[in-house]
Parts: structure tokens; sequence; C-alpha cells
């Protein structure tokens, strides 16, 4: 399927050598008819009052079947579709040349205007059959010279047959030669492609020309009694073809629906893939629909998706773009043949633009937004699946950044098949302790009060087997949508604990942090799980804090209060991780058991040279101190910031200026030969810090 704006525009890298052949063929059309009349005595030409009846029948129905073209969805116009084609060639056998030239050409502009094409395009479709029937023409002249002697003679059989590949031939050749220089696709692939099909129809159609032709020379009325098995055939191919379209359509917005839209993408890949072209497919989806379907009813709903149809419409009603509705509150979008991916960015933003007027349904301003995402070819896929999915990735992830578009990249994508796979590597490592990969490292959290090491904070490594160390963050947003997230948390948990009753034998009192998702505190069975461990390795509570994100706990607050009660029962400690970067709310954070906070290591970095990350941290330790809460800052990598968290009263520091995260085996040699920074006098709490210390 081609929308007819594309096919109606010249390729933009070889406008020139497009033109030029289609004006050559129109040229080449008007010598080869002039010399054909001048050269060529008719068979026959009447004046216009003693035209027969017959033959004036056979015109009027040739273009009468044409009045409403019948092109198949999903495919060109091409002569197989001209019902028009048998009473075209009836008027060649039995009143020559120019009657069947004339109707010809008349049935071609019709076809053509009412299926939106240019003047140059209707110019070239006219040439194209003039050529044809031309070419037909003279082969008939070629076994006889009068055409309609050839209805009775031994040749005509073997007359009709190459007449008909004759302008089968010439029609075919000429239309795939421009189709081939308009999509820069092989000539031979797009010549093959059709070729059966189309010749199949095309001679079932000239089938009937010699039937009409017969019953036109025996008696006018026979043309309407044999026309009426072909009208009936005309009648089904269109039932057939306006099912079909239905079927490829939305009924609510008359768009194409999901599968007319993969139709059509599927169309231009093949195109785009000889021509070495791009495209992209864009989806958008729209925000809290339900939200007015439920409030306002479904028939504003409808109206809502019409309206916003035909405002995309006019977003899409260029060359090369096409729009459709792929679900009930999802729209997909197609942009062919761009040169710039900036050009694809400018399209999104014309359909931010069209959501983002307010719609009025029955004197009621609908704000109406959306998410859009979108995928590039070749580099985001090169199949129609791929394309799609990945767009419909992109469009959730500018969904929970709140952007509002976002173009595809691999790392949104948490089931693409490399991380499947992954996940499926890392699940099989946690299942078994014994295979390598699988790793805990530990960075000493250091009490800025005396410079003693009081606690440590387990962090998760992973060395896959041929991908080498896999980035933590990626490991974690890629388990924490599966149920490997349960296993990994578990698995650290068993780590931390048994390694926290290995250091107490050897006479090492530290606390040690672990990482925990909010999906694990939801389960009902994780604090009898953490009992469990704890007992079996005899093991304080106090001595293990879990931590979780501000973001994650903030989210769902209510339902892990339950938890968080047992936990505080338990003695096991709660630590908010990167806190400030969240959307805090004071009233959860004084409801719920929390035991530290964790200051992000952004804002701490930013204390060397930033005034305004010096007075963020001071407030989050000031209310924390306010709250009873420990506060412990991350990311401290180098004295000046030591000094300056310190003159701050802030509790604890963890950071590279102290240690790097290590194995379990290297922290004891590490704390052997630690030795606490030289303190400076501490300032007593309320006092002014001097500038010059900060």
């Amino acid at each position: 399927m081609t929308t007819t704006s594309l096919r109606n525009t010249a390729p933009s890298h070889r406008r020139g050598v497009f033109f030029g052949y289609i004006w050559s063929v129109i040229g080449l059309a008007l010598v080869t008819v002039g010399v054909t009349l001048f050269t060529t005595p008719p068979v026959w030409i009447p004046e216009l009052a003693q035209v027969p009846a017959a033959m004036w029948l056979l015109a009027a129905m040739a273009v009468l079947v044409e009045w409403r073209p019948l092109l198949p969805p999903g495919s060109r116009f091409s002569p197989a579709a001209m019902i028009s084609l048998g009473f075209i060639m009836a008027l060649l056998l039995g009143w020559g040349y120019l009657p069947a030239l004339v109707v010809q050409t008349v049935v071609a502009a019709l076809i053509f205007h009412r299926l939106g094409a240019t003047a140059w395009r209707i110019a070239f479709n006219a040439a194209q059959f003039a050529l044809a029937l031309t070419a037909s023409h003279l082969v008939l002249l070629a076994f006889g010279g009068a055409a309609g002697a050839l209805l009775h003679s031994g040749t005509g059989l073997l007359a009709l047959l190459l007449a008909g590949t004759a302008w089968f031939l010439v029609s075919h050749l000429l239309v795939c030669t421009a189709w081939s220089l308009r999509f820069s696709v092989s000539w031979l692939r797009m010549t093959v492609q059709s070729l059966g099909y189309e010749a199949v129809v095309h001679f079932a159609q000239l089938a009937l020309a010699p039937i009409l032709a017969v019953a036109a020379g025996v008696n006018a009325w026979l043309v309407l009694l044999s026309a009426v098995p072909i009208y009936a055939v005309y009648r089904m191919a269109r039932l057939s073809s306006e099912h079909e379209r239905m079927a490829l359509s939305d009924s609510l917005t008359g768009l194409p629906n999901r599968k007319g839209f993969r139709a059509v993408v599927e169309d231009n890949l093949s195109r785009t893939a000889e021509s070495g072209g791009r495209m992209a497919v864009l989806i958008c989806d729209l925000d809290r629909f339900a939200a007015v379907n439920n409030s306002l009813g479904h028939a504003v709903g409808d109206r809502l998706l019409r309206e916003l149809a035909r405002r995309f419409q006019v977003c899409g009603d260029r060359p090369h773009q096409l729009v459709a509705r792929i679900g009930g509150d999802e729209f997909g979008f197609l942009l062919a043949e761009y040169i710039d991916e900036s050009e694809v960015v400018a399209f999104a933003e014309r359909i931010q633009a069209a959501l983002a007027e307010p719609v009025w349904l029955d004197e009621i301003s609908v704000d109406v937004s959306g998410a859009i995402g979108m995928a590039c070819y070749p580099q985001d896929g090169r199949d129609f699946d791929t394309l799609f999915r990945h767009a419909d990735v992109a469009m959730y992830e500018a969904k929970s950044r709140g952007s509002g578009l976002a173009r595809y990249a691999p790392e949104y994508d948490h089931h693409s098949p490399q991380r499947l796979a992954l996940l499926g590597d890392l699940r099989r490592a946690l299942e078994a302790p014994d295979l390598p990969g699988v790793e805990l490292y530990y960075q000493p959290q250091i009490e800025l009060s005396s410079g003693e090491v009081v606690g440590v904070e387990a962090l998760l490594r992973y060395r896959h087997p041929t991908q080498g160390s896999v980035d933590p963050a990626e490991l974690i947003a890629l388990a924490e949508h599966s149920a490997v997230m349960r296993t990994l948390t578990y698995r650290v948990i068993d780590e931390a604990v048994s390694q926290l009753a290995s250091w107490r034998r050897a006479g090492l009192r530290l606390r040690a942090s672990v990482n925990v998702s909010v999906r694990d505190l939801h389960a009902q069975d994780f604090c009898d799980y953490l009992v469990t461990r704890l007992r079996e390795h005899r093991v304080p509570p106090a001595s293990l804090r879990l931590e979780i994100t501000e973001s994650a706990l903030m989210a769902d607050p209510r339902r892990v209060v339950a938890t968080l009660k047992r936990l505080e029962e338990l003695g096991v400690g709660l630590s908010l991780d990167d806190f400030g970067t969240g959307f805090s709310s004071m009233q959860h954070l004084r409801r719920l058991q929390v035991t530290e906070v964790k200051i992000d290591k952004s804002f701490v970095l930013g204390m060397r040279d930033d005034a305004d990350a010096v007075a963020i941290v001071r407030s989050i330790i000031e209310l924390g101190r306010a709250l009873g809460l420990q506060v412990v800052a991350e990311g401290v990598e180098d004295e000046r910031t030591w000094r300056q968290l310190r003159h701050l009263n802030c509790d604890m520091a963890q950071g590279w200026f102290h240690a790097k995260p290590m194995p379990a085996g290297q922290l004891a040699g590490w704390l052997h030969r630690y030795r606490p920074p030289v303190l400076p006098h501490a300032v007593p709490e309320g006092a002014t810090v001097p500038a010059e210390s900060v």
C-alpha cells in the first residue's frame, strides 16, 4: 500500500532522471500515436450521427465501470484492475484504433483523476496505455489489416493472444520502469514481482473482448446482456475490495488500523531496503484517556479520538507520511524517505503541538497529552516487528521520564534478546552458588566525628563469562522487572549476613548495608527469610541495615508500612538511599521507620565548587538531625569535601577518599593498614562554619 501523496511525488535524489523518463514516455506516445494515425488507414471514421448504438454502448460502459475505480487495498493501481479493458479491446476489434484510443484516454484520465493523481501522473498513465494500445493495434494489423475480420479467420485466436500480450507487456514494463526509478529498486525485481498475478487477471479480461465484439456486431442489446456477468464480477470484486479495505481501516477514525499500518510499513520497508534510504516508525500513546471515558462517557471519548485523528492527518498530509490508529488510544506514524534524523524529531514535535491544543467537546475544554516513541530504519530495526516494538519501548521510556518524546536506545529495552540472555545467565549464576560471576564488594563507611570504620555497604558485582564486568546499575534495572530480583536480593542477603558472621568471629564488629528493592518489601515472607538468615548465622539484627531508594519508597509507602514496622521491631535499620533526588514527603518520612538517610553523591561531588550544593547538603544534615536520623554522605572523593562534611556535622561518609569498594578478602588487610585522618576540631552544633572551610 502506498499513499496517494507518495505516488504523486518524485524521488528527491534522482528527480531529474525520473521526470526525464516521464516526459520521454509522454513525448514518445504523442509521436507514436500521430505516426500511427497518419500512416495507418482507419477501419472506419463515421459521422457522429452514423455511429452505431453498439459502439456508443461499449464506450459508455467502459466509462461507467471506471466511474468508481477498482483499487485493491495494499497495492498500486495496475492494468489488472481496469474492468474497462475488455470493452476497449472490443472497440479495437470492431471499429478500429481511433475509437478505442479516444475511449481509453478518457477512461485513463477519469481513473487517475478520481484517485487524486497529479496532472503529470495522469498524462504519463494515459501515454502508457496509448503506447500499449498502439502495440496491440500493430500486432492485429500484422495479421490481416482489418481487425474485425480476424474474428472470423483461422489465425484470429493467435492474433488476439499476441495483441493482448503486446498490450500487457508494454504497459507493465513502462510502469515498472517508472516505479523502479521512483523508489530506487531493482527494475528486474519490480518487473517480475507482480508479473504472474497481473498477467492472469489481464488475460482473463482480454478474453471477454471478442465476446463483446461479436455481440455488438449481432445486436446492441446483446452487449448489455453480456455485460451482466461482467458487472456481477465487478460488484463481487468491489465488495471484496471494500471488505479488505474495512479490515485494514479503523471504523471510528477512518485511518488505517494496525493491520493496515503494518502493510504500509512493510511495503515501504521493501523499497527502502532496495534504495538504501531511511524511514521511521513513531507511536503515540495518549495520557489519561481512560479518565475521559469514565468521566465524560465513551461517546465523548470517541469524538476526542476523531478530532485527534483529524489533527494528526494534518500533521501527516505531506508526501512520505502516514497516520494510523493502532489501538484504543494509540496512534502510529510513518515517516519515509527522510534525509536527516532532525526531520523525525520535527515530525514528532508537530504531533506534540497538535496534542497541545485543547479540544472543545460540548463546551468542555479537554487537555490532552501523550508520549511519543521513535524507531528509525535501519539503525533500530530492519523489519516491522522490530521497529514497532522498539518504538513502543521508546514510547514507554518517554512516558516514564515525563519528557513526552524519546528515540529508541538499547538501554531502554528491558526485554531485548541480548538483555534476556543476560538475565538468563544471571539467573543461572544465582541459582548455582558454586558458579563464579556473582560477588559482593564492600565499601567502608567512616564515622566523621572519630574517623573510625563503623560499617560497610555491600555492592553487587557480576562478571559475565563472555561479556566481562556488567554495570551494576544496568544489572539492577534489568533484574527488577523480573522474578530474578527476588533471587538476587536473597543471594546478596545470604552472602552479606554470612560475611558479617565471619568478621564477628575474627573480632570485627561492623555493620553492613544491603540494597533491596521495594518489591522485596512487598513480599510477605521477606521478614521471615531475613530472621531465618540472621538466626542461622547468629548475627544481631542491628548489624544489618537495608537500603532502598527514596523514589521507590515514596512511590507506594502504604504497602510497605507493615514490613517496615516489623523490621523496626526486629532491630534491622532502614536507610533511605539517594536522598534529595526524589519527591520526598515529610509526612511519609516521619511515619516510616527510617533509621538513616544517605545524601546522593551528585550533591556531595558538587560541594567543591557549588555553593548551592553546600546549602542543599547542609539542609539535609539539619533535617536528619532534627528527625533523629543518621546522615551518610556518599561520593566523598577528596579531603576538602571530607572536611566540609565534618564541619557541617554529618555523621558518616563513604567514598574513594577513604577506600574503593573491595572484595571481602581484602577488607581485613585494608582495616589493618587504615589510619583515621587527622581530625580538625569539630564545630559545635549551631556554630557558624568559617567561609574558608567550605
